[in-house]
Formats: C-alpha cells, sequence, structure tokens
C-alpha cells in the first residue's frame, strides 16, 4: 500500500507484504459481498475501479470502489484525478470508520504528492475510538511516521512508529525498534529526558527512557547495568526490554580506559611550538580541574621526531597517548603502525591507546586510535545539517577561492547530497573587485540588470526600472575568512532587490572578527555563525583565559579548548565509539565517537543582533 515511501522502508518488503500487500490470488467468486472488497492494495489501473463503480447499485460497495480508484490514481502519480475522485465522494461517505479512515489517509497521500506535507499531518488525525483493522493502523502510523521524517520533526517521527510497532507481529517489531533507536540516538540528552515522561504512550516514553539512560551513564558501565537492569524490570514487555539495541549491547561489554600514565605529544620546540601550547595550557587546565592525584601526565616533544616521542612515551610507561598535533606527524605514526598481513592473520603488535589531535584522508581503523581535530571540512557539514534541520531546501554558497574554501563547500555539498539527493549550488570567489561581481552574478543581478539596459536601448532611457535578484533560494552560506566577512556580508544585503525578501545567512567560525565592539560588528546584523559553545557564551572561565592570555586570538583559544576536551575524552572514548548514540557535551561542541573512531563535533550557533553575537 505504501508502494511510494521507499525512503522510509523501516519493514522488510517480504514481511510488511503479510500485512499490507495480503491480496487475495484466487478468482474470487461472481457474485461478492460487500466485504470482499479490499481496500488494503489498488492493484488494478484506476479506470477498471471507476467502470466498475459505475455499474453499482449499492452505495457503500460504490464507495469502496471509488476508494480504490483513487488509491490507483496515487500509484499512477496522478494527483489530480485523486484528489477530484475523492472530493466526489465526500459528501455521500457514510459513516463507516474503515471507509472514512481511508479517505482521510488517501486524501493525506495526495497533499504529500505536492509536498504540503504540514496540511498532510493535520488532516490525518484517526480518533482513537475508531475501530480499525491492523493493517489500516500500520498504514496510518508509517504514514505519519514518514510525513514527520519530512519535515524533520524526529520525536514525533520515534513517536509513530512506536505505536506502529504494537499493531505489528513480532517478527517486524524488532525491524521497527531499530529505527526508533537509529532516530534517537543522534538526540541530545536533555531533549530526549524532556519527552520522557509520555504517560499516554508508555511504549514510546520507555523509548526515551532507555535512550537517556544510554546516553548519562554510557561512561560508567556498572552505572549503565545497574540502570538498564532497573528499566528492563519496570518496562518487561517493551520491545527494548525484550531486545536491546546492538550497539547498548557493545557498550555494555567495551572497557573504559582509565590509565594512570597520560603521555602528551605535541611539537614543544620549533616553529610549531606556539601553536602547540595553547593545547598543552588546555590540557594541563583539565588536569588541574581534576582531582585525582593518582594520574601522571608527562610531555614529549614531536618536533625531534613523532616516531623518537611516541617511543619515549611508551619507554616511559604510558598507557594512554594523545597527540600527536600536526598531520604530518599522524601520518608518520600511522606508517609505524600499518598492519602487515600474512593471508588473514594480523601480525602487528599490540599499540598504546592514542588520541590523535588531527585527521588523515585515509587510514586503517584501529579500536584503540581515535581522531579528535578542529576539521573546518566537518564544521561545512554540520553546517549542511543545521541548514537541512532549518527547513532549508536550495541553498547557495558563496565560497573562497583557495584550498580551505573549496574543500569545506565540497564537504558541505557531500553532507547536502547526502541530506536531499540534490547538489548544493556553489560559487567561488577571489578578493577584491572580483567578491562584488560574483556576489553579483550568483543572485542573476547582472542579468537582470542587462536585461534593463536592453529595454532601455529598445525604448529609451526613460524608462524606470530597479533591478531583481533571485527568488529561487531560501538561505546564503558563506565559507570566507574573517577578513572578507565584512565585505561580503555588505555587498550581499546591497544586491537583494526591494522585490524579494532576504534570505537567511550562515556562515562559519573562520568568519569570526576578533572585535567584539558593536560598531564593529553591526555590518553582521542577522547573520548565523557556527562556533564551539565555549566562545559563543561569557563565564568565568572564558574571563580567566582571556586574563592569562590577553593576546590569544579565537583560534588559539579554540585550540585550548580542543586541548581540555582531549584530556577530558580519555576515559569515555571506548564507550563513545562501542554507542554511536553517546554524546558528551564538551567544550568543543556535541562530541560523539563513529565506528572509525572519528570524533565528530556538533558546533552551537550564535547570532549577530544589534551589534552583538549572541548564542541562539
Amino acid at each position: 500500500m505504501l508502494k511510494r515511501l521507499n525512503s522510509t522502508k523501516f519493514i522488510s518488503v517480504a514481511l510488511f507484504s503479510l500485512v499490507l500487500f495480503g491480496c487475495a490470488t484466487t478468482k474470487a467468486p461472481e457474485k461478492q459481498e460487500v466485504k470482499d472488497i479490499s481496500l488494503v492494495s489498488a492493484p488494478l489501473p484506476a479506470s477498471q475501479y471507476l467502470a466498475d463503480a459505475a455499474q453499482q447499485s449499492d452505495a457503500q460497495r460504490r464507495d469502496k470502489l471509488m476508494l480504490l480508484a483513487a488509491h490507483a490514481f496515487i500509484n499512477q502519480g496522478d494527483s489530480g484525478n485523486a484528489r477530484k475522485t475523492l472530493t466526489s465522494i465526500k459528501p455521500t461517505l457514510g459513516n463507516n470508520p474503515t471507509l472514512q479512515a481511508e479517505h482521510l489517509y488517501l486524501s493525506a497521500r495526495v497533499l504529500e504528492m505536492t509536498s504540503t506535507y504540514d496540511e498532510a499531518i493535520a488532516l490525518l488525525n484517526y480518533p482513537s475510538q475508531w475501530q480499525l483493522p491492523d493493517w489500516q493502523w500500520v498504514a496510518y502510523y508509517q504514514f505519519k511516521a514518514h510525513l514527520y521524517q519530512l519535515t524533520h520533526q524526529p520525536i514525533e517521527q520515534a513517536r509513530q512508529l512506536s505505536l506502529l510497532s504494537q499493531h505489528l507481529p513480532p517478527q517486524q517489531v524488532t525491524e521497527v525498534s531499530d529505527e526508533i533507536w537509529q532516530i534517537l540516538q543522534p538526540m541530545q540528552e536533555e531533549t530526549v529526558l524532556a519527552f520522557s515522561q509520555d504517560s499516554d504512550n508508555p511504549i514510546f516514553a520507555g523509548w526515551l527512557q532507555l535512550a537517556y539512560i544510554a546516553k548519562h551513564y554510557a561512561v560508567d558501565p556498572n552505572q549503565l547495568i545497574t540502570h538498564l537492569g532497573n528499566w528492563q524490570r519496570q518496562n518487561p514487555q517493551h520491545p527494548g526490554a525484550i531486545k536491546l539495541p546492538t550497539d547498548l549491547e557493545n557498550a555494555l561489554n567495551a572497557k573504559p580506559y582509565t590509565p594512570k600514565n597520560i603521555a602528551v605529544l605535541l611539537p614543544l620546540s620549533g616553529k610549531r611550538a606556539a601553536l602547540a601550547d595553547t593545547v598543552k595550557q588546555g590540557i594541563i587546565s583539565r588536569y588541574l580541574a581534576d582531582a585525582d592525584d593518582s594520574v601522571t601526565l608527562n610531555f614529549f616533544d614531536s618536533a625531534l621526531g613523532a616516531t623518537t616521542a611516541y617511543q619515549q612515551a611508551v619507554d616511559a610507561g604510558a598507557e594512554f597517548i594523545i597527540g600527536p598535533l600536526l598531520q604530518s606527524e599522524v601520518e608518520e605514526l600511522q606508517q609505524l603502525h600499518s598492519t602487515p598481513t600474512t593471508g588473514d592473520v594480523e601480525t602487528a603488535p599490540a599499540t598504546v591507546p592514542q588520541l590523535f589531535l588531527n585527521h588523515v584522508d585515509n587510514f586503517e581503523p584501529n579500536k584503540d586510535q581515535f581522531y579528535f581535530a578542529l576539521s573546518p571540512a566537518h564544521e561545512a557539514a554540520d553546517a549542511a545539517q543545521k541548514l537541512y534541520d532549518d527547513g532549508i531546501t536550495t541553498p547557495l554558497l558563496l565560497a573562497s577561492n583557495n584550498s580551505i574554501g573549496k574543500r569545506m563547500a565540497q564537504a558541505f555539498d557531500e553532507a547536502w547530497l547526502a541530506l536531499t539527493d540534490k547538489p548544493a549550488e556553489i560559487h567561488y570567489y577571489d578578493a577584491g573587485d572580483e567578491m562584488k561581481v560574483t556576489v553579483q552574478k550568483s543572485l542573476g543581478v547582472i542579468d537582470s540588470k542587462e536585461r534593463i539596459a536592453r529595454i532601455k536601448a529598445l525604448i529609451g532611457n526613460k524608462v524606470e526600472a530597479d533591478f531583481r535578484s533571485r527568488r529561487d533560494i531560501d538561505a546564503i552560506y558563506m565559507i570566507a575568512s574573517s577578513q572578507d566577512l565584512p565585505l561580503l556580508k555588505p555587498f550581499i544585503d546591497v544586491n537583494f532587490s526591494v522585490f524579494t525578501d532576504p534570505v537567511p545567512l550562515y556562515t562559519t567560525s573562520r568568519s569570526r572578527i576578533e572585535s567584539n565592539r558593536a560598531q564593529s560588528v553591526q555590518e553582521l546584523n542577522n547573520l548565523a555563525i557556527s562556533d564551539i559553545p565555549w566562545l559563543l557564551k561569557d563565564s568565568n572561565e572564558t574571563a580567566l583565559v582571556s586574563e592569562l592570555w590577553p593576546r590569544w586570538t579565537n583560534s588559539q583559544k579554540r585550540l585550548y579548548i580542543m586541548g581540555y576536551d582531549a584530556l577530558e575524552l580519555v576515559n569515555k572514548l571506548a564507550q563513545m565509539r562501542a554507542l554511536p548514540g553517546y554524546q558528551y557535551a564538551g567544550r568543543s561542541g556535541i562530541l560523539s565517537v563513529t565506528l572509525d573512531g572519528t570524533v565528530n563535533r556538533k558546533l552551537s550557533w550564535g547570532r549577530y543582533q544589534r551589534g552583538r553575537l549572541r548564542a541562539m
């Protein structure tokens, strides 16, 4: 029945067909009772159902055939005729709940075909007292979940799936449970907790409670086991209690790192020493904030050679290593740790668990190796998710025409393509006058002015006309340096015509200007910018760092916080990797670990308002 809902195949086709596509294959008797006309699916052409309906004298039998005709039109992608068919029978539709429900369902399907998702959700609201067959409730909840997915409402999507599972046979519940768990995993702990007391839907509330336990206690296996056991005893019939999600079971078996001797590899001498010192100070600050005197912290100079520093740390008894910082040094140690193989048998010796402070493009995942980087490319990909969550459908990218601009634009484009199946529109600008030209071209202003010039050439200069800018974009994402942004943003503002409402503007932390003076940022009003949460809100910590290192730039402060979070993560990494949904609210962002050991950061967002940058 839901052949068009390919994006929400929570239930396997083979199993789901038992519920939704169970059409009789035997030849029907010549004289059928009304109950023999099944609404489960519409395999015939719409014209056949319309012809059969025209021959019927029984009103309910005719209504069923007309509903099947509308369903067939939907299957054919013909929303116009489906709508006309449904409209024609609405005045005479009886009080039969099955027929009324099918009419609402098909009407919502038509709205979905025309991308009016909110109207479809508002329409699709069955009274709870309706007595309907399971196949109809299954179609109802699955389609509502699909609509909430399209409108970026994951909590409501999970709620509908939890209701769906109550109408499925046991062999299909596991598949839906996995889908619910995948939806809940990326959510922040506070969001999950806020919805976890839904007394009207105990299955949904149970999933949220389980997700909160997994996120809140993942770092401590003993507490995790205790709270999971309590939850299972309180919810013995819950699908998640009958079978725990696989990654949650993995987290229970993951042994956390509890090193007493931690080594840090940084370039403490040479031209990179000043850069590394900010990271070092962050690590030291986190170390001094911990009252555990049993842990020792030792620094080794990777400027003398990453391999040498690593061996020195191992010889000193390091149980965990943080660093090195530079990509070339990470690659050097990757080469050292490369695993020779004989057939399928690994022969490389075990390595000390390590959190690299950079990332490399190609690496062989190792269960004890992790990668933590302030990656501009990851920030751009995270921005794509932000725009998508904000309901943006057609963004325009303006990126600096250099290596970092191209790398960030490519990362955004890849993420956007994965989210929407559509590429992002990218325009690269050069500094100086070329920046203005690129902005005008990308917004269609130059084309508009050329059309005006041609008209004036034909009928005279007395023609009064103003340029028009494009109306087919709904956001602009700027990948610019802090030197370019104060020019780029005003160029965009003045090139929106008076006939067009300005679109939301987004930019990256690289664009953030150092000055906090209102006059300096006045031109940036209404611009949204991503950054680490620690730099978006004033606190005693930010004030102290500014007092101790008054000349530090925002870039240096981000490295300081990277060092702080790196040490904080050490005893959390094993559980974070085993449980992808586990997130840690670090000072550098909401942190999570992928299966290959990459530490992902979800940044916070601020907005310039009245000459000040304020957290959103």
